[in-house]
C-alpha cells in the first residue's frame, strides 16, 4: 500500500470515527466515567429495560403509574449521562466533565427523578386536589417542568425547550398579546393542574406511547444491531442488488431499508449501513456528494416504512383512534413508492455517469449469504406475524419479538464457537454480555425519544387549554382559507421545526397544532381530508427536516463517511427526497394513496403500481434523465404523468368521467410515459459510450 493510500485510509477511519461519534450522541452515550462510576449507567438502562418488559408481561400497574416511572427513568439518565456543557465555558470545567459524573449532578438526576415519579407517590391526594394545587404540588410541579426543559435542552438540544418556553410564556402573557393573537391565558393553579398534576400535559398521550410500545420496539431493533442483523442486511442486499447498474447505491437503499424497519434514527442507519456502502458506490464511480445523498435519503426514509416506522407511527394510531395495523395499512403505498422511487433515482445517476455494478466475483453469494444469517429474519417475521396477521398488540407483538431475538442472541455465538471447534463456554459468556449490552443501548437510545414526548406534551397542553381554536383562526387567516397555501404553510412549518427536533417531537408539535386545522380549513372548503391523512402529512415533513440543510444532522453523518461537503450532500439528500415530499400532498388529495375505504387487494396493487410509475416520472422530471438526458420541453409531460397516475380522480373530472370510473385515467399517464420513452429512444447513450465512461470514473 502507498503513502497516499494510507493517508486516504486513515481519512475515511477518521470520517467513519466521526459519523459512528454523532451516532453514539444519538444513541444516548454521553459521558465515558472512569471506575466503577462507568457501570453506574448502563445498571440503570438494564433496570430500566427489564422494567419495561415486566409491564409488557407480568407486572400490571395503573398507566399514570407506568408514565411516571418511564419519565423517571429517563430523567435519571440524561442528567447522569449527559453534562451541563458539552465543552468548558468561563472556564468552568466541572460542569463539562465527561470522564465522571458530577455529584451536583448525582443531586439534579435525584431531583427530576423525584419530581417525575411525585404524580405516582402522592396520585390519591393529586386527584383530589387536581385545580387547587397546594404549595407542595406547585414548587415539585415547577421543579419537574424546569428540569424536564433542562434534560430535553441536554439530550435533544435548545430547540425543543426554546419552543416549550414559548407558550409557556403565551399561556400565561395571552391576554397582553395583540388582538389577532390574544390568549385569554391561564393561571399558575391551572397551569400546574394540567401540565404534571394530570394526563393532559407531560403525562400525556405522546409519554404513555413512548411507556407502553416504543420502548420494546426500541430494544428490539437495539437487540437486532447487537446481534449483527444490520451487517447482514447489507450483505444480503449486495448479493441480490450489487451486479446490476450503480449496485451498491441500489444495496444501500435495500439495506437501509430493511435497517430502518426496526431502527427509528436516522443517523445510527446511516453508520451501520453507510460505512459500507458508501465507499463501495465510491468505488464503481459516485462522486462522494452523491454516494452520502444516496446513504442520507434512504436511512432517513427508513422511518416511513411500515411496519415500525419510528416511534410516531404507534403516536398517529392513539391520536387517530384507529387500530395500529390501519396505519401501517395507510402508510404502505406511499412508504414503498417512495422507496422503489429511490431505487429508480440510483439507476438515473448510474445511467447519467455511465457506471455498472460490481463484479460478480467481488459480491457475496445470495443463497449463502441468507441461510448464514435466516436467523435474524426469525424474530422479524414473528412481529410482523403478531402485527398483521393475528392482530396482537403492538406491545405484546413486540415484547415476544424481544424474547425470541434474546433466544437467538444466546445461542448463536455458542453454535458458531462449535462449528468453529472453540470453546462454548466463552461463547455463552460472551452472549450474555451482548444480552446486556442490548439492555443498556435500548434503555439509552429511548433517552431522546421519552424526553421528547414529555416535553412536547408542554406544548399539547398549552394547546388543550384553549390555544388549538386561536391557531385554527390564525392559519385561516395566513392562508386566506385557501387549503393549498395552508398545507404549504404547514409543510414549511414542520421543516423548519423539525430542523432543531427529532422526528417524533417534531410530529406531536405539528400534529397538535396543524393536523385538526387541515381538517377544519378543508371541512369549511367543503373538502373532506381523511384524519390519518392529515396526520400522516405532518409526520412526513417532519422526517423530511432530517436531511434539510443547513442543520440536517444526518447529511453532516453521511458526509463524515464520504469525505464529502456536508452542505452540498444535505441539498443533495433533499433533491432525491423531493419524490418524497410530493406524497403527502397527493395523498392529502388522493385518499386512494393512503387505502383509505379501500379492502381491495387487486385495487390496492394498481394504486400502489401507478404510484410508482408516477414517482419514477416525477423523478425522472427533478434529475434530468429518463433513458437520456431530458429536453426542456420533456419536463412538463413527466410532470403531467405524475398528476394523472397519483390523481386520476382529478383527470378523471377534467375529462367528464364520474368518479367511480376514475383508474380509467391512467392509460392516458402511461400512453405520455410511453412517448416519451420513443422521444428519448433515439438519444440513449450507446454501450460503448458507456463503457468508456464507466472506466473513466472508476
Amino acid at each position: 500500500m502507498t503513502e497516499l493510500e494510507i493517508l486516504k485510509a486513515q481519512e475515511n477511519d477518521d470520517g467513519i470515527e466521526a459519523a459512528r461519534r454523532m451516532a453514539e450522541e444519538e444513541e444516548g452515550i454521553g459521558r465515558r466515567p472512569k471506575g466503577p462510576a462507568k457501570w453506574v449507567i448502563p445498571t440503570i438502562g438494564v433496570i430500566w429495560s427489564l422494567f419495561q418488559l415486566s409491564i409488557a408481561s407480568w407486572l400490571v400497574l395503573d398507566s399514570t403509574y407506568i408514565r411516571a416511572i418511564h419519565l423517571a427513568f429517563a430523567m435519571l439518565m440524561v442528567f447522569l449521562n449527559y453534562p451541563l456543557f458539552k465543552k468548558p465555558r468561563w472556564g468552568l470545567k466541572y460542569f463539562s466533565q465527561m470522564d465522571r459524573i458530577p455529584l451536583l449532578d448525582y443531586v439534579i438526576a435525584i431531583v427530576g427523578a423525584f419530581s417525575a415519579l411525585y404524580i405516582a407517590i402522592d396520585y390519591n391526594g393529586l386527584t383530589t386536589r387536581y385545580g387547587s394545587p397546594i404549595l407542595r404540588d406547585i414548587v415539585i410541579g415547577a421543579v419537574l417542568v424546569v428540569l424536564l426543559l433542562e434534560a430535553s435542552r441536554r439530550v435533544i438540544g435548545p430547540a425543543l425547550s426554546v419552543i416549550a418556553l414559548v407558550f409557556i410564556a403565551y399561556s400565561f402573557l395571552g391576554p397582553y398579546m395583540p388582538e389577532v393573537i390574544q390568549f385569554k391565558g391561564v393561571s399558575l393553579n391551572r397551569f400546574v393542574g394540567q401540565m404534571t398534576m394530570s394526563t393532559e400535559g407531560i403525562y400525556g398521550i405522546p409519554l404513555d406511547v413512548s411507556a407502553t410500545v416504543v420502548f420494546l420496539f426500541v430494544l428490539f431493533g437495539a437487540m437486532l444491531d447487537k446481534a449483527g442483523a444490520g451487517k447482514y442486511f447489507i450483505e444480503l442486499a449486495l448479493s441480490l442488488l450489487g451486479r446490476f447498474k450503480g449496485g451498491p447505491a441500489k444495496a444501500a437503499v435495500l439495506g437501509s431499508g430493511l435497517t430502518g424497519l426496526v431502527n427509528g434514527s436516522s443517523i445510527a442507519n446511516i453508520v451501520t449501513t453507510g460505512t459500507f456502502t458508501i465507499p463501495l458506490m465510491k468505488k464503481v464511480g459516485y462522486p462522494p456528494t452523491k454516494a452520502a445523498a444516496v446513504e442520507v435519503a434512504a436511512s432517513t426514509d427508513g422511518q416511513i416504512a411500515p411496519p415500525i416506522m419510528g416511534a410516531a407511527a404507534f403516536i398517529i394510531a392513539e391520536y387517530v383512534n384507529v387500530p395500529y395495523v390501519e396505519v401501517i395499512k395507510a402508510a404502505a403505498i406511499p412508504a414503498f413508492a417512495s422507496y422503489a422511487a429511490l431505487l429508480y433515482i440510483t439507476h438515473i445517476e448510474a445511467s447519467k455517469l455511465g457506471l455498472r455494478g460490481l463484479p460478480k466475483s467481488q459480491l457475496p453469494l445470495f443463497f449463502k449469504t441468507l441461510l448464514k444469517g435466516a436467523h435474524y429474519l426469525l424474530p422479524i417475521a414473528m412481529l410482523l406475524y403478531e402485527l398483521i396477521v393475528v392482530r396482537h398488540t403492538p406491545q405484546l407483538a413486540s415484547f415476544n419479538a424481544c424474547w425470541v431475538m434474546a433466544l437467538i442472541m444466546l445461542f448463536q455465538r455458542p453454535v458458531q464457537a462449535y462449528l468453529n471447534k472453540k470453546p462454548i463456554g466463552a461463547a455463552f459468556k460472551q452472549s450474555v454480555g451482548e444480552i446486556f449490552a442490548s439492555l443498556a443501548s435500548g434503555a439509552r437510545n429511548m433517552i431522546a425519544v421519552a424526553l421528547a414526548t414529555a416535553a412536547a406534551g408542554i406544548i399539547v397542553g398549552v394547546v388543550a387549554m384553549g390555544l388549538g381554536q386561536l391557531v385554527t383562526e390564525i392559519v385561516d387567516i395566513l392562508s386566506g382559507g385557501n387549503i393549498y397555501l395552508m398545507l404549504v404553510i404547514t409543510a414549511f412549518a414542520s421543516l423548519i421545526i423539525g430542523m432543531g427536533l427529532p422526528t417524533t417531537a417534531t410530529y406531536i408539535v405539528m400534529a397538535s397544532l396543524t393536523a385538526p386545522v387541515i381538517v377544519t380549513i378543508g371541512q369549511d372548503n367543503g373538502f373532506i381530508v381523511p384524519l390519518m391523512a392529515a396526520h400522516l402529512f405532518c409526520f412526513y415533513f417532519g422526517i423530511l427536516a432530517d436531511d434539510t440543510p443547513p442543520v440536517g444532522l444526518a447529511a453532516y453523518a453521511a458526509a463524515a463517511i464520504a469525505k464529502s461537503p456536508p452542505i452540498p450532500t444535505g441539498i443533495q439528500g433533499f433533491m432525491y427526497d423531493i419524490r418524497t415530499a410530493i406524497l403527502p400532498f397527493m395523498f392529502i388529495f388522493n385518499s386512494d394513496l393512503i387505502l383509505h375505504n379501500i379492502n381491495s387487494w387487486p385495487q390496492g396493487l394498481l394504486i400502489f403500481a401507478m404510484a410508482c410509475v408516477g414517482n419514477f416520472a416525477f423523478a425522472s422530471a427533478t434529475q434530468g434523465w429518463f433513458v437520456a438526458k431530458n429536453r426542456f420541453y420533456e419536463i412538463p409531460l413527466f410532470l403531467s404523468v405524475t398528476v394523472i397516475l397519483m390523481r386520476p380522480d382529478f383527470v378523471a373530472s377534467l375529462i367528464g368521467l364520474p368518479h367511480s370510473q376514475r383508474y380509467w385515467a391512467y392509460p392516458i399517464g402511461l400512453i405520455i410515459l410511453g412517448l416519451v420513452y420513443l422521444m428519448q429512444r433515439p438519444r440513449i447513450p450507446r454501450a460503448a459510450t458507456t463503457t468508456a465512461t464507466a472506466t473513466a470514473a472508476v
